[in-house]
C-alpha cells in the first residue's frame, strides 16, 4: 500500500472527508496543509496539482486526484476488498451518489455555505443560506427515522461525506437542537473505529 499524500487546509470539510476516511480505512498518510488564506492554492505549483484551485488533493503512487467525493469513491473502490464503503449492488451504489449530490448541491450551498460566511468572514447575508441549510437538514432527519445508516445497514462513503459539514453546522448558526436523528446519527459516525474529528472553530453557536 502506498503512503498517501492529501494535500489540505484543517478547516475545510471537504478535506476533512478524505482525511477521516483515509484514517477509517487505515491508509498511511502524509499531511500538507495548504495556506489558503495565503493564497498559496492559487500558486503556480499547486495549480499543478489542481487546475482549479481547491483542497482536497491526494498523490497515491503516480495518480493525482482532486475533488473530495471523487476521491471518497476512489479511496473506497481502490482499498475497500470488502466494497462495503461503495457496493456493487446498482441500486446501492446509485442510493451513494444521491447522497453524493446531496453533499455538492444543498449541503454545500446550505450548511457549508452559512459556516463560511461565519468562519471565514465572507461578506454575504447568511439568511438564504441557513434557510437552505434548515430545510435540507429537516428532510434528512426525516429520511433517518428508523436508520442507523443511510444507504445500508453499515456505514458508507454516503455517511463520510455528509458528516463534517453537519457536524459543525452550528458554526454557521444552523442549530442541530430539531434534528434528533441527525444528532443520533453523528454520534454513530463519531464511534467508527479509526475516525478522526474535524477542528472546530469557536464562532456561531459553537462559541455558546
Amino acid at each position: 500500500m502506498n503512503n498517501i499524500t492529501l494535500y489540505r487546509h484543517a478547516l475545510s470539510g471537504h478535506a476533512h472527508r478524505v482525511e477521516n476516511f483515509l484514517s477509517i480505512l487505515n491508509i498511511p498518510t502524509t499531511l500538507v496543509d495548504v495556506d489558503l488564506m495565503g493564497g498559496e492554492h492559487l500558486q503556480p505549483a499547486f495549480q499543478q496539482k489542481n487546475h482549479f484551485t481547491e483542497v482536497p488533493v491526494i498523490e497515491d503512487g503516480d495518480i493525482t486526484l482532486s475533488d473530495s467525493n471523487a476521491i471518497l469513491v476512489y479511496l473506497a473502490t481502490k482499498y475497500d476488498d470488502s466494497r462495503t464503503w461503495l457496493p456493487t449492488n446498482p441500486n446501492e451504489a446509485a442510493e451513494i451518489q444521491r447522497f453524493l449530490s446531496i453533499a455538492a448541491g444543498p449541503i454545500a450551498f446550505g450548511v457549508a455555505k452559512a459556516r463560511l460566511i461565519n468562519v471565514f468572514g465572507i461578506d454575504e447575508d447568511p439568511a438564504a443560506a441557513i434557510e437552505i441549510a434548515h430545510s435540507i437538514l429537516a428532510s434528512l432527519n426525516a429520511f433517518l427515522q428508523g436508520r442507523q445508516w443511510f444507504v445500508t445497514e453499515h456505514p458508507t462513503i454516503a455517511d463520510i461525506t455528509l458528516y463534517s459539514y453537519i457536524a459543525h453546522a452550528p458554526e454557521g448558526n444552523v442549530s442541530l437542537s430539531d434534528y434528533s436523528n441527525i444528532t443520533r446519527w453523528l454520534s454513530d459516525v463519531e464511534n467508527i473505529k479509526n475516525f478522526i474529528p474535524m477542528q472546530k472553530t469557536k464562532v456561531g453557536f459553537s462559541a455558546e
